[in-house]
């Protein structure tokens, strides 16, 4: 494991910190009163603006059961989490307890020593109660350090009443969606796709679908910039130049959401955390509406990728014990069932597609089969760090600014920089 001079300096200043703390390998200076949890458990949550109200009603919840526990939500914007986090640990200021920690940057925060190790019963539950793919996402060298709250994947959201008006099917594939987003275009004079361009996750289904990936990390292999990922590029650019395709190179989320609740665009890819928001859109007033269905196929397969966001506590937390407690209540089946109905996201839990809430569920009836399918990212600590220069040139091809060929190039060049010895 490659780990800098400053990390180990933060590991050994943790470790005596908790040897201060009484010598409780999962305690704190305030982890409990006469038997109780007690104390402040601070939670950074990373949902959007449709999700975080729920989700802070829910966390403050979690006194009814401990009473002597504050539980302080911070709403953290999900595009600046990753660096506000890595500050706050690193300089041990103010920093949250808990973190909603993307799938993929679970790995780099263990790493650096950042995040404590869940507890070990809990991490056999982790093991035997939740889906496989989302317990693999919260381990590192074989430990256990998050715990999965929702997975996703992405998907074709659709407008039925703009696709039955036009005369076309959801497309399975992106010729048949050239082909949709033409009669589209013809009939209602609004776009097929909003294709977002300035997010590289939004790039893993073209990739995939062209046979390729990011990464090949059992042969610490670079595979970018190789023909199936310059294919996938040229698609990228081939979806805009050929009119099936809107986007921006800036401000994609807002304008991808705006213009498919509007009906400027039929079509836009997305996922179950997209739901909530799309619903309060004029077009879909009647959620009946809103239709999903599969990525469609590239030349090669239909491919989307895993997703999804786990807990997990600050290994410098003065007050261990009450926040490892507020993952597994954050984790536990009758919250994510919650987290199913209000806003439509799905369980990491097996049991919890049992329930008549989950299993009701429209979004979850499509989106827990693609899930099954959805490919598994490489769980790297590089991995996070991988999405900013690949986001740089997808952009650039995306718009035309690079052609398809140097936007791979650039994009191999700057991902070994990153993998160290890596091919």
């Amino acid at each position: 494991m490659r780990r800098g001079i400053a990390a180990t300096a933060l590991v050994a200043t943790l470790a005596l910190a908790a040897t201060a703390c009484g010598g409780d390998d999962k305690g704190g200076d305030e982890t409990k009163a006469g038997g109780e949890l007690s104390g402040t458990v601070t939670w950074w949550d990373t949902s959007n603006d449709a999700e975080k109200a729920s989700f802070q009603k829910i966390a403050e919840a979690f006194t009814a059961k401990h009473p002597k526990v504050t539980v302080k939500y911070v709403n953290v914007p999900y595009g600046d989490a990753q660096n506000k986090v890595k500050n706050a640990f690193s300089s041990g200021s103010e920093a949250p307890d808990v973190i909603r920690a993307d799938v993929g940057w679970v790995a780099d925060f263990a790493s650096l020593g950042y995040l404590d190790e869940v507890p070990a019963e809990t991490a056999k539950k982790v093991d035997a109660e939740f889906l496989p793919q989302a317990a693999a996402s919260g381990k590192y060298e074989g430990k256990t350090y998050a715990v999965p709250q929702v997975i996703d994947t992405l998907g074709l959201f659709y407008n039925k009443k703009m696709l039955a008006d036009a005369g076309v099917q959801p497309p399975k594939t992106l010729e048949e969606l050239k082909t949709a987003s033409a009669a589209i275009k013809a009939k209602t004079g609004k776009a097929g796709l909003y294709l977002r361009g300035d997010d590289s996750y939004w790039f893993l289904p073209l990739i995939y679908g062209e046979g390729g990936d990011l990464v090949d990390a059992k042969t610490k292999t670079v595979t970018v910039d190789n023909p199936a990922g310059v294919k996938a590029f040229k698609t990228a650019r081939d979806l805009v130049t050929s009119g099936a395709a809107i986007t921006n190179a800036t401000d994609g989320w807002t304008n991808m959401q705006t213009a498919f609740k509007s009906g400027e665009a039929a079509m836009m890819i997305n996922g179950p955390w997209a739901v909530a928001d799309t619903y309060a859109g004029d077009q879909f007033k009647d959620k009946a509406n809103l239709g999903v269905a599969a990525v469609p196929a590239g030349s090669a397969k239909a491919g989307a990728p895993q997703g999804g966001h786990d807990l997990a506590v600050y290994a410098g937390s003065k007050n261990r014990a009450a926040a490892h407690a507020f993952v597994e209540y954050m984790t536990s089946q009758d919250v994510q069932v919650q987290s199913t109905k209000e806003l439509s996201l799905l369980p990491t839990r097996t049991a919890a597609y049992e329930q008549p809430d989950v299993k009701s569920s429209e979004m979850v009836q499509f989106f827990k089969p693609a899930v099954d399918k959805a490919v598994e990212r490489a769980w790297i600590p590089e991995n996070g760090s991988l999405f900013e220069p690949l986001k740089v040139e997808y952009t650039k091809a995306i718009t035309g600014a690079s052609s398809p060929e140097d936007a791979a190039k650039a994009a191999g060049v700057e991902f070994r920089k990153i993998l160290k010895g890596w091919k």
